[in-house]
């Protein structure tokens, strides 16, 4: 969904959506406080809508609503003094699949089932939803949204099993795809990763309470102290009794997606026993050695590509440089003046430092290359400046394959990698050279000393192919367009 008076915006077309945020906690009479502080942490994961749903004892309480956190949740919101509670769970949006009513889409869900109330917030994609959505209208099930993440709820509601959490096992196991939820049922949080780990969930200890979010700056934003990563595969129950561990689900070797490292998390988030800002570093260190070039200064395209380049310019000798300033000012609510005096889009958040560039041999440091647009705008930006010469380098492989566990990709046929080599990319965003990081480079940043042909430790299919979920039919159809499913 697009806010209805923002902008177009070619610069956030061309950059992988960050997915969607959870955020859960029991025991505090803040819940709805908390709750909207870690979503808070948590905004850059998705920027659509939002919402809290909260539990006091006896009643659930909801709220939810399009824009950003701080639109919603404030204090002098009316919505936070009806959120009461000492259980409460919240969601980012950032769609990757749901189109219809934007204000039906918004998560979490919650419904009154035949055991009591139930409420669910979800980060991911199932693979084979189109197939369980088909079955469960052809025997009576009626949906209020697109979402994927409603078949879940309705999968729970029909399980027979005894307890919630039995019947929410039940309901994963006929699902396919990744996942991290949170769900709150009638006095009990409870948090769940799919069995290969892809998309993160932590855990983290406030006074005594629990919280589950997605990564551990929201941890940091509300106090709690960082416990552990939820194993994949591992659902976690909160009651007054403390918290137990099951693992229900086969076991697997985890494939948690290394785009989290590349641009998705926060930088001073730590994720799977990984630093993210010293694991771009490295990157960018491993980028110096394989693809160094004679230049005079080394300049981030701001912000993702930042601690990349500073371990490009360390590593090379290289000087960094602001370059390019971001204005981090430009809201969802921007409105151009007309349709004709339209302002780039890139020119609204980026604009040449040209003291700096000038005359200058420059190496542009960015995350990825999805489409091409914004890389082609940046570097017109740096001859424009009076820089001598643009050389990109890129803190990723090459984007050649669509993403279907919870990342927005485009279509194969539109990802400019999958078309051209890095010759024709090169000439086509208009740099003197082009250089991505290669596949074992990766690796070795994160600390592996090459990629495990075999068995990956990473979910790496945007640059593989190598999908360690089967795809539905269809699925795969429609987005990759030569063969690169498995």
């Amino acid at each position: 969904m697009t806010h209805p008076f923002a902008a177009p915006n070619d610069d956030d077309d061309d950059k992988l959506k960050e997915e969607c945020a959870i955020f859960g906690i029991y025991g505090s009479e803040e819940a709805n406080v908390l709750t909207a502080l870690g979503l808070h942490a948590l905004q850059h994961r998705g920027q659509e809508a939002c919402g809290i749903v909260t539990f006091d004892g006896q009643h659930f309480h909801a709220h939810r609503g399009l824009g950003h956190v701080g639109e919603n949740f404030n204090a002098n919101s009316e919505h936070m003094d009806a959120l009461a509670g000492h259980v409460g769970i919240g969601h980012n949006r950032y769609s990757t699949s749901g189109k219809t009513n934007p204000f039906l889409e918004i998560q979490p869900f919650s419904s009154r089932l035949a055991f009591g109330g139930f409420a669910l917030a979800h980060n991911g994609n199932l693979t084979n939803a189109a197939r369980l959505r088909s079955s469960l209208v052809d025997t009576g099930s009626l949906f209020q949204s697109s979402s994927d993440t409603e078949i879940i709820v309705h999968l729970v509601a029909r399980s027979h099993q005894e307890s919630v959490t039995d019947r929410l096992v039940d309901a994963l196991r006929q699902i396919e795809g990744a996942y991290s939820l949170v769900c709150v049922a009638d006095d009990i949080l409870i948090g769940v990763r799919d069995p290969l780990g892809i998309r993160p969930l932590v855990l983290g200890e406030r006074e005594g309470n629990f919280v589950l979010a997605s990564e551990t700056c929201a941890l940091d934003i509300v106090g709690a102290t960082f416990v552990r990563d939820i194993e994949p595969g591992e659902l976690v129950v909160v009651d007054r009794d403390g918290l137990r561990s099951l693992h229900p689900f086969q076991s697997k070797s985890s494939r948690f997606c290394v785009f989290e490292y590349i641009y998705f998390a926060r930088p001073d988030s730590v994720l799977e026993g990984r630093g993210v800002y010293h694991v771009r570093k490295a990157i960018g260190a491993e980028l110096a050695k394989e693809s160094g070039v004679e230049a005079d200064i080394v300049i981030p395209v701001p912000d993702s590509g930042v601690p990349a380049a500073l371990g490009f310019a360390e590593a090379s000798g290289v000087p960094f440089e602001l370059g390019i300033i971001r204005n981090h000012y430009i809201g969802r609510t921007f409105i151009q003046p007309t349709q004709k005096g339209r302002t780039d889009s890139v020119k609204l958040k980026h604009n040449a430092n040209p003291e700096a560039v000038r005359g200058k041999r420059v190496v542009l440091v960015d995350d990825s290359i999805v489409r091409g647009t914004t890389s082609r705008k940046i570097v017109d930006m740096m001859r424009s400046a009076g820089a001598a010469e643009v050389h990109m380098r890129i803190a990723s492989p090459p984007t050649k394959s669509p993403c279907f566990y919870g990342v927005d990709t485009p279509d194969q046929d539109q990802l400019i990698a999958a078309k051209m080599t890095v010759e024709q990319v090169a000439k086509d965003i208009g740099a003197d050279s082009l250089a991505f990081i290669s596949l074992d480079g990766l690796y070795r940043a994160l600390g592996e000393e090459k990629r495990k042909t075999a068995s990956p430790q990473f979910c790496d299919a945007c640059f593989t192919g190598d999908y360690p979920i089967g795809l539905a039919s269809g699925l795969s159809d429609k987005r990759v367009s030569h063969g690169s499913s498995a």
